[in-house]
Parts: C-alpha cells; sequence; structure tokens
C-alpha cells in the first residue's frame, strides 16, 4: 500500500515515515551513541508470505498489513498507515463539511489509465449544460504530469484545476483542499462565485488513473465512482476488490465496443456484488451516448439532499460489503508460511 512504500507525503506538515524518506531506514531507531537498534518485532516480521499449496503462488497481502515492505514489520506499516491516512482524514473531514455546507456535491471519479473518465465528463458537462443549465460545474484533475485533461475540461466552459502529483500514484485530501481553493480564487476574480448555501453544484476529482491506492484514500467526496471500460477484463472487480468496495457506483464505459471484445457484463457486475453488495451499476457509452441518460439521473439522485435513514442504510451496505470482503479473504486463504528471518 502506497502509504508505506513510497507516495504518502500528504502535504500536511507531518513526519515523512516512508522507507528510506529518512536518515535511518528500515524501521531502525538510533541510540544514544549513534548505533542502531531495532524497534520491537520490527525487521524480522516482514517475512510472512502465504503460499497456495497447488501450484506456489505466493501472496503477500495476507499479513495483518496486508502488504509486505522490506524491512518493515507488519506492526510498523500498520501505525504508519494509521498515523498517515489519520492526518489525511482530518484535512478530508474539514473538505467534506466545506462542500456540504455550500451545497457541492464532490465526486471522486477512480479508474485505470485508459477507461475514458475524461470523455465521459466531457460528455457529462456539455449534457448539464442542456438539461441544467444554471448547475455549476467544476473539475479537479489528477494526473501524474501534463495539463492535458484539464485542458479538455476548459474547452467545454467548465472551470479546472489540475493537480500533477509528480511520482505519486493518487490524490489526497491536502491536493484537493488547495485544488478547490484555487476554483473558489478563479470565480471570485470573475463574480461567478458559486459557493451559496442556497444553490446545488457538482464538483468531480479526477483520481490519478489507479485501481490500488485511491482506494482508501479520503477526499472529502460525497462518494467514490469506479469507471471500468469494457476493453478492459470483467474480472477487475475481484482483481482489485478494495477499490470497488469502496465505491458507490460502476460505471462499465465504452459499451459501444461490445461487439468487438471479449466482456462478460453479467460477469462484471456479479463480480463487483461479490466484493460490494451494495454497488449500483450504470452500463453506458460516453461516445455515442447510450446510457447517459442513466448517469445523469443518478447524478441528480447524488445531488439530493441526504436523509438519515439513506445515510443509515448506506452504512449497513458498508458493513455488509466488508463482510463480504473478509468471507471471500477467508474461502481463498492458502497455507501459511513464515520464510527464515
Amino acid at each position: 500500500m502506497c502509504v508505506v512504500c513510497g507516495c504518502a507525503d500528504t502535504g500536511t506538515g507531518t513526519t515523512d515515515t516512508r522507507v528510506g524518506a529518512h536518515d535511518h531506514p528500515h524501521g531502525h531507531t538510533q541510540g544514544p551513541q549513534g548505533d542502531h537498534s531495532h524497534e520491537h518485532d520490527q525487521v524480522h516480521d516482514h517475512g510472512h508470505v502465504h503460499v497456495a499449496p497447488h501450484n506456489g503462488d505466493l501472496h503477500f497481502g495476507a499479513g495483518e498489513a496486508r502488504v509486505s515492505v522490506p524491512g518493515m514489520s507488519q506492526a510498523r506499516a500498520i501505525k504508519l498507515e494509521t498515523d498517515i491516512l489519520g492526518a489525511n482524514n482530518q484535512i478530508a473531514r474539514k473538505n467534506r463539511h466545506h462542500f456540504e455546507s455550500h451545497g457541492v456535491t464532490a465526486l471522486n471519479m477512480v479508474s485505470s489509465p485508459g477507461s475514458g473518465k475524461t470523455t465521459l465528463l466531457c460528455a457529462t458537462i456539455e449534457a448539464l449544460k442542456s438539461c441544467e443549465p444554471s448547475l455549476h460545474v467544476a473539475v479537479i484533475e489528477g494526473d501524474q504530469q501534463t495539463s492535458f485533461d484539464a485542458d479538455r475540461i476548459r474547452a467545454t466552459g467548465a472551470p479546472a484545476v489540475q493537480v500533477n502529483t509528480g511520482k505519486g500514484c493518487h490524490l489526497d485530501a491536502p491536493m484537493v483542499e488547495q485544488a478547490f481553493a484555487q476554483l473558489h480564487q478563479h470565480h471570485a476574480a470573475e463574480q461567478h462565485h458559486h459557493l451559496h448555501a442556497d444553490a446545488r453544484s457538482l464538483l468531480f476529482i479526477e483520481n490519478v488513473g489507479n485501481l490500488v491506492c485511491p482506494a482508501v484514500w479520503d477526499l472529502g467526496e460525497a462518494a467514490k465512482v469506479a469507471i471500468l471500460s469494457v476493453t478492459e477484463g470483467e474480472d477487475k472487480p475481484l482483481k482489485y476488490p478494495d477499490m470497488f468496495a469502496a465505491s458507490k457506483l460502476m460505471i462499465i464505459n465504452k459499451i459501444d465496443l461490445l461487439p468487438h471484445v471479449l466482456f462478460d457484463v453479467q460477469r462484471c457486475i456479479e463480480l463487483a456484488r461479490r466484493v460490494n453488495p451494495s454497488i449500483e451499476v450504470i452500463q453506458l457509452s460516453a461516445t455515442t451516448g447510450e446510457g447517459m441518460g442513466a448517469w445523469l439521473n443518478w447524478l441528480g439522485s447524488a445531488m439530493t439532499p441526504a436523509d438519515p435513514n439513506d445515510m443509515l442504510r448506506q452504512r449497513v451496505a458498508e458493513l455488509e460489503a466488508e463482510v463480504a470482503r473478509l468471507r471471500n479473504a477467508s474461502a481463498e486463504q492458502p497455507t501459511h508460511i513464515r520464510s527464515p528471518a
């Protein structure tokens, strides 16, 4: 997981605890005489690996931390993840309160590269301009480099701020906080300030193309929307279960290509609901417009003020999804061995 293996600088001013990012890598502490001593159960615990007895497959994510980092114990990995995500989540809560208090519905758009996120957003903005011309829509674009996607969004007339993460593989809450402030300043300068409590607005956050790390980073969004194109495998929900377990909606995109690819739509939906029984599914083509009506209706529902009973049902659904994930993991758990220290 990226919080312990190299790209977890949240920008919050917290200590950089990444392996190799400080003077004493691999979890060693420096004693008063400058010598290094091992922290409790730190270095020699990283060798845990589960081996499938029938074919020898190796499972390095079966330990308590669900990740293996050279030179780091499972306990240390859990502590780092807790500390770093805790700092991020403080900003995420601030973002969420800011969005909700001003009628902003923020959606975290997540997928692998090439799924069609930006094309979908451009088509969505154009459609909303026709059916809801008074609705304000803005976009925060996440990529490692370039402003290509933000430029495409701006060409539709919608404001966009590009966030380049460098080597980072995801957006985090402080990045979104700063990007949203840039959008705020932009509209204040143009005298089109959209943050009025009596107005509704949409904020799309297009995350870095990655089905792994963005799953655990709360940005303050109302929901994660996972986009999966039919040019990818229908088994993605099981291969990357954390992302689909964390998402409220799965969009199966590029359905106009179904006659030309091998993609089992029903199996994809079944696998997604195996890890998240409550996940909603929409099939569409951002290119031809097929299915866009269902997507626009979903957006309308997402912008409706939340009912406390709906929030409770959502929490129950989230817990059911976690139980389903744990059951699947338990059923597939292979024989455990410990490698030599």
